[in-house]
């Protein structure tokens, strides 16, 4: 079966001007009758790439983002599906998932910087490669993956990530940003640097506004 054939692949209900009109609600159903079907990220990864070959219309979908954000469009102990909008220049340290992933980009760039644990300094990680992501650009992420991510742009980027599990309640680790050693993940600390990040972000669009 080709992939426009897919039962799981995501189809846009109706086109406005040219424009294929993503549907959040129909990706989403989409992407739970995929993981029903197969808990890998196979079908999944099918879901999201289909989605991503429209960037115009997923931003049109979703509607422009107004500041920076990760949105939940789904959230289940088995699947959680996000809106993530990374401000200028942001930097997620390393960190692990404990669940396999699958990124789209649809705004902007996401560079990933992949990681793994140094055989004799398991605390510790080493770069084992890195993969910048563009519009229309998908990458799935397996259990065991370690990876950074970084906005290098100037503007807002904006993906969907899928998740195999429940991103909210998984315990996951985090690697310090000058030593590389291990460590546990603070969710509250990961949501005030995402929020000085977004406002600094909108205090340089009224500054430039004057």
């Amino acid at each position: 079966m080709s992939k426009q054939q897919h039962p799981y692949v995501a189809q846009p209900r109706f086109v406005q001007r040219g424009i294929a009109m993503f549907d959040t609600e129909r990706f989403v159903a989409d992407c739970r009758a995929a993981f029903a079907a197969d808990p890998s990220h196979r079908a999944i990864h099918e879901v999201v790439a289909r989605a991503m070959s429209e960037p115009a219309a997923v931003f049109k979908g979703l509607g422009e983002p107004q500041r920076p954000e990760s949105r939940a469009l789904f959230h289940s102990e088995t699947l959680t599906i996000l809106n993530v909008v990374w401000p200028p220049g942001y930097i997620v340290p390393p960190h692990d998932h404990h669940m396999w992933a699958v990124i789209g980009v649809y705004a902007g760039r996401e560079d990933n910087v992949f990681w793994r644990r140094i055989p004799s300094e398991p605390n510790r990680i080493e770069a084992a490669g890195a993969r910048a992501l563009c519009v229309r650009d998908t990458v799935p992420l397996g259990t065991d993956i370690i990876h950074s991510v970084i906005n290098p742009i100037d503007r807002l980027s904006g993906a969907i990530h899928v998740y195999g599990g429940d991103f909210f309640a998984t315990e996951r680790s985090k690697w310090d940003s000058l030593t590389l050693e291990e460590g546990r993940s603070d969710r509250e600390e990961a949501r005030r640097n995402f929020e000085r990040a977004s406002a600094r972000y909108e205090a340089s669009l009224r500054e430039a506004a004057g």
